[in-house]
């Protein structure tokens, strides 16, 4: 079974994005990267992003790439 923490990821995306005001659609518009990526993503169905697309979310969400993994 799954942990909550195995989805530390999605969660604090999910959570940073929620705190800009964004929805899903608007975020992924934004990172560039396809809509159906950051639902898997916060979702936890993608556990490890590539580092190409974690770039673009953290850009989007304007935060460093650093604060977004750890």
């Amino acid at each position: 079974m799954e942990s909550k923490q195995d989805n530390k990821l999605g969660q604090k995306i999910k959570a940073l994005r929620n705190k800009l005001g964004l929805s899903q659609d608007e975020l992924a518009r934004k990172a560039d990267v396809p809509y159906t990526t950051l639902t898997k993503i916060e979702t936890g169905v993608i556990k490890k992003p590539s580092v190409f697309v974690i770039a673009k979310i953290s850009k989007a969400l304007e935060i460093s790439i650093d604060k977004l993994v750890l």
